[in-house]
């Protein structure tokens, strides 16, 4: 079974969600005997907690391949898909796995060259604020058409994206959604050094600083609140830097307000093993990684009341209504104020996550899938 992955910036890394993803789900796929091929962008670098993984244009078994592309915001991931797509259409790949629906904008070329198509929808990307209501969010629309209309398979991470492709398209789905993996749990070290944080003093949010995470929210809020706890927003930009600016200028200098940039590796362990509460109070999510992460580390966290955070979190996170400031700057409050009710939300938060979204069970789902569109006419 070889099997073309196109639509990610780079891998190995954890720059985003579909990065992420991948990086854990392609080696258990070369595991399980699919020879599998991810097409990286040449504008995008692995980061530093992963170099040197990636020997003789292999990682963990993965075979990786360039797509060109030039460093542009906004064309990059477009040609990119576009040169990765092209190249798949001559190869002799068995599976054309696209992700996310802009990159899908390409998926007609290798079914031209009769290919068998899988698009896995992360989210309704054209919805993403980031983009605007101009050619962006309408290139990323024209995506969601084509997977729509030429998928041989689309996998969505959730019954909500399911229903909307059968209420909008007309179009069977199947749900496989994100694993997460038992988590390595560090005291503070390294934060402490860096930002001079302890464990329990600081609230933090880890995501790519996008409108539709909410960030903004959260500011406000935690403005609103009287607490001694930091607020930590660990995260970096995602061609979104006015946006970023926007959150500067919210916190306004406060000194309990910490921005980080991007973290990985031991940071990142540790910043989710020491905090007191992950916030998520996004207005769109796919299945976000970052709340399966904190549950994993048996984390309380406060969350957004959007089905697909409830989905996944059950009765094992406290949730404020989406949009709503006043009820998160509330819940907040009252989570701070109340150790005993944090307690409570962390009490067998890891073993329900673990138990209920495996990798090794995503891994056997996607073969199965390919092999299904392998085997139809």
């Amino acid at each position: 079974m070889k099997v073309a992955m196109i639509g990610h910036k780079v891998v190995p890394s954890r720059r985003g969600g579909i990065e992420r993803v991948l990086t854990t789900l392609c080696p258990m796929l070369t595991e399980l005997g699919a020879d599998v091929t991810c097409y990286n962008r040449s504008s995008d670098k692995v980061e530093n907690e992963y170099i040197g993984t990636v020997q003789d244009k292999r990682y963990k078994g993965v075979k990786i391949q360039t797509a060109w592309t030039v460093n542009v915001k906004g064309a990059a991931a477009m040609i990119a898909s576009f040169t990765a797509a092209l190249c798949a259409a001559f190869s002799n790949y068995d599976v054309v796995h696209f992700h996310a629906e802009g990159p899908c904008a390409a998926l007609w070329i290798p079914k031209l060259f009769g290919k068998k198509c899988v698009a896995t929808v992360h989210g309704l990307d054209w919805q993403r604020e980031k983009w605007g209501k101009g050619f962006a969010s309408k290139y990323i629309k024209f995506g969601e058409k084509i997977l729509a209309k030429y998928a041989d398979e689309i996998i969505v991470l959730s019954q909500s994206a399911y229903d909307y492709f059968k209420e909008v398209y007309n179009r069977d789905a199947v749900i496989i959604n994100n694993g997460i993996e038992e988590p390595v749990k560090k005291k503070a070290h390294k934060i402490t050094e860096l930002y001079g944080l302890c464990e329990n003093d600081y609230i933090c949010i880890i995501s790519r600083l996008t409108a539709e995470k909410g960030v903004h929210y959260l500011i406000d809020a935690y403005n609103d609140m009287k607490t001694d706890k930091k607020l930590v927003i660990a995260g970096d930009t995602s061609d979104t830097d006015e946006y970023v600016e926007l959150l500067k200028t919210k916190a306004n200098g406060n000194p309990n307000i910490i921005f980080t940039g991007f973290i990985s590796g031991d940071v990142i362990e540790e910043m989710y093993t020491n905090a007191y509460v992950v916030a998520l109070p996004s207005d769109l999510e796919g299945m976000s990684l970052s709340l399966l992460e904190a549950l994993s580390y048996g984390r309380a966290v406060l969350c957004s009341d959007i089905p697909e955070n409830t989905a996944v979190a059950e009765q094992k996170a406290m949730y404020f209504k989406k949009g709503d400031i006043k009820d998160l700057k509330e819940k907040l409050q009252l989570l701070c104020d109340n150790e005993q009710l944090v307690n409570e939300l962390k009490d067998g938060t890891d073993e329900f996550i673990l138990a209920k979204y495996n990798w090794n069970d995503v891994a056997k789902q996607t073969i199965s899938l390919y092999e299904k569109v392998k085997r139809s006419i």
